[in-house]
């Protein structure tokens, strides 16, 4: 897609089309209604809100367009580069059909004012409408260029409409008419102030013309700034001259009834044939606009590739790159509209199509807003926008202006609008692509992240608040499955796991390797869905690497408080692992480990979980941990057991008290079990845990022990066993606090 396209200036390729959209039909054919039903002062501020609801979204899209170089698509290219392809391909259809939707909407416009104008041409409402499609059509199949150049004759006779109606209503003002309009007289129940305000929204709508001329501008970031604030400045002021010089000039009956036929009659020295040119003119050069600027946001999401069906669409003509199979999918929308709303009540089709289009706007608008406030809320460092007036607050105030209004105007519509649109935007994220472009949602996710962690570092830890954060000594992350598997579990959504693999070797010659392993680490983990963040680490020798990770590993605030391990595979290897739990002990850390039996079986209908509890401080950890692991959908409906063995039937009551004062400051759901029996621990714990899915075992090295008997104990207490986890508490995670 190597061709150059054209090169329009600001006056040209954005204030032309946008103003001559804004100026367009509905200043001829409804502005009249709008103030008959609302009154002037009512009308005053439906412009004044329809404008600064626009007049935020030109500052939203000045900020981006400054900061960015800005390509073919127009919205679509700056929400899709601030908020990603999910939300920049919902929007894009919206946008698209937003301004497929304007083409017969201003042609209808046409036919309306020329029949308005020749009542003769009433029965050929539905042909001239569909003659006048094939028209703009061919004119913009031709080229843009010819169309713009269209447009500077269109604006000639735009001007001296304007100053012949505006002239005319000057000249009849009454101040007596003006004290009449003043304030609303709505004619049937179903009207109120939001419906006109529904019908008279797309009138500032024009802006997006000049935007999705963005691809065609010989500068885009200065031609989009400028063009579009003189568009609005200029529409501002002609609108609020109508609104008060026709409010003070005409009945209200007429304003409501003959908006358009009044303007012509009306006319200033009689060139009632003036405005029926200005108005012919007008909404011909609208269609026009649209038509130029729906088919470019098509392409654009074409070529981002984000909807794969479209692919025929991001093709363009080969001297200037033009979408003519977007134009002929517009026009054949085109011809749809025409002929199913065509016939009966004209106005009444016209409005509703306006209602339509002002939803569709707004929803554009408001991402264009939103869009701009990720980028500036994600403080990135690239974020520099050359326009100054810009603060993220007239952001967040465009988003929310444009969704409150939505509401106001029709709830049930705005409702589906959103649920559509968010449909779109769920079914793209669950698509597998990789989009061409980045996006300001990193920066505005670690901006978030940034500040949560400046204001968690700050706060007391308490136990109540105590999260399962894993340190995972997972060696190689494909063999050792079933650790990171149980830290996920445990973890439970609540906190943070870590899966490293400590490396030895000379940092030096192996350094190019660190960023390879931890990308294929990753890419194992996300392939298997397991939520783990990867960290590899080289040193000299592996436990200085283990001592430095569980020193040195942390997320800001968020160290990791317990570290995972797997059962050491003999006693040397056991000796030097029992040091490093107590190193970790003394760190305040609490260490779990897993002696690795596999999976529990998925064809087991109910799991069940034994926790063999001897002590307050594993056991607060124990019960934590053991209900996380139940709260997962792969032990969905397991229970728990809670056991403890006495040696003495005299402290039955005693024991049963402080067990059952366990489960329930857990809160959980559990099966206490007191056993009195004077057999080896070993004996009893097999009898009784032996069908078990996982155990949980507390235990603590004592001083009188050394690490080589402790580990031959342990290992034959848990030979032919299931998956034991073995927790030595640090007490952080205290039920009792």
């Amino acid at each position: 897609m190597g061709q150059k396209g054209n090169q329009f200036s600001t006056f040209a390729g954005v204030f032309t089309p946008s103003i001559l959209t804004i100026l367009g039909v509905i200043m001829f054919l409804r502005a009249g209604y709008v103030v008959g039903q609302a009154g002037i002062v009512n009308t005053i501020l439906i412009l004044c809100a329809a404008e600064a609801i626009s007049l935020l979204t030109a500052i939203s899209m000045s900020a981006i367009a400054t900061n960015t170089p800005v390509a073919g698509g127009g919205a679509y290219f700056l929400i899709s580069r601030a908020l990603g392809p999910q939300f920049g391909g919902a929007i894009g259809l919206a946008l698209f059909l937003a301004q497929a939707l304007s083409v017969p909407f201003y042609i209808l416009g046409f036919t309306n004012s020329l029949v308005a104008s020749f009542p003769s041409l009433s029965e050929w409402f539905v042909p001239i409408s569909l003659g006048t499609a094939a028209i703009l059509f061919t004119v913009n199949i031709i080229s843009s260029g010819l169309a713009i150049r269209v447009q500077y004759i269109v604006m000639t006779l735009l001007a001296l409409a304007i100053v012949s109606f505006l002239g005319g209503a000057l000249l009849l003002f009454d101040p007596a008419l003006i004290q009449a309009n003043l304030g609303s007289s709505y004619t049937k129940p179903t009207i109120s102030y939001w419906t006109v305000f529904a019908i008279y929204f797309p009138a500032v709508t024009g802006i997006l013309a000049g935007i999705n001329m963005s691809g065609d501008l010989k500068d885009p970031a200065r031609s989009l700034v400028r063009g579009t604030m003189a568009a609005i400045g200029v529409g501002f002021v002609i609108y609020l001259l109508e609104i008060l010089l026709c409010g003070g000039s005409q009945q209200r009956d007429d304003l409501v009834a003959q908006p358009f036929e009044m303007l012509v009659k009306n006319a200033l020295w009689g060139t009632g044939f003036l405005v029926m040119g200005g108005v012919f003119a007008a909404t011909i050069s609208s269609a026009v606009g649209s038509f130029l600027g729906a088919p470019r946001v098509l392409q654009a999401l074409a070529r981002d590739r984000i909807f794969p069906i479209l692919g025929i669409f991001g093709r363009g003509s080969k001297e200037k790159d033009e979408p003519r199979f977007g134009l002929a999918l517009t026009l054949g929308l085109t011809f749809g509209v025409i002929l199913l709303l065509g016939g009966g009540d004209s106005m009444a089709a016209f409005d509703m199509i306006a209602a339509i289009v002002t939803m569709f706007f707004l929803c554009t608008y408001g991402m264009i807003n939103l869009a701009a406030f990720v980028e500036s809320f994600g403080a990135n460092p690239s974020f520099r926008p050359r326009f100054r007036f810009y603060h993220w607050t007239t952001s967040i105030l465009g988003f929310v202006a444009c969704f409150v209004v939505m509401l106001l105007i029709d709830a049930l519509a705005a409702i589906v609008a959103i649920l559509v649109i968010a449909g779109i935007y769920v079914y793209l994220s669950r698509r597998v692509f990789r989009s061409a472009f980045g996006d300001a949602r990193l920066g505005f996710q670690y901006a978030l992240v940034v500040r949560a962690l400046q204001k968690l570092r700050l706060m007391t830890p308490h136990a109540k608040n105590w999260r399962p954060t894993f340190l995972v000594l997972a060696g190689n992350t494909q063999t050792h499955m079933t650790l990171i598997k149980y830290a996920v579990w445990m973890e439970g959504g609540r906190g943070l796991v870590t899966a490293a693999q400590v490396i030895s070797g000379d940092l030096e010659t192996f350094a190019a390797r660190v960023e390879s392993l931890r990308k294929a680490m990753d890419t194992f983990l996300r392939n298997n869905k397991l939520a783990v963040f990867p960290e590899v680490v080289f040193a000299e020798n592996m436990d200085e690497g283990i001592s430095t990770l569980v020193q040195a590993h942390s997320i800001g605030p968020l160290k990791p408080n317990t570290v995972l391990f797997g059962w050491p595979r003999s006693a040397e290897r056991a000796e030097v692992m029992f040091r490093h739990f107590s190193s970790i002990a003394a760190m305040g850390k609490s260490v779990v480990v897993v002696a690795d039996r596999g999976l529990p079986s998925e064809h087991r209908r109910r799991h069940r979980i034994d926790i063999w509890w001897r002590g307050q401080q594993n056991g607060s950890l124990m019960a934590t941990l053991g209900y996380l692991l139940a709260q997962n959908w792969e032990w969905r409906d397991s229970y728990i057991r809670v056991l403890r063995v006495i040696g003495d039937a005299a402290g039955r009551d005693s024991s049963r008290k402080a067990i059952s004062k366990l489960v329930d400051a857990a809160r959980i759901s559990a099966v206490t079990r007191l056993i009195v029996s004077t057999e080896p621990f070993g004996d009893v714990f097999r009898s009784h845990s032996a069908k078990a899915d996982a155990i949980f075992l507390g235990f603590q090295p004592a001083k009188e022990e050394s690490a080589g008997q402790l580990y031959h104990r342990l290992t034959e207490l848990l030979a032919d066993m299931p998956t034991t986890i073995l927790v030595y508490s640090s007490g952080e995670a205290d039920l009792f606090a």
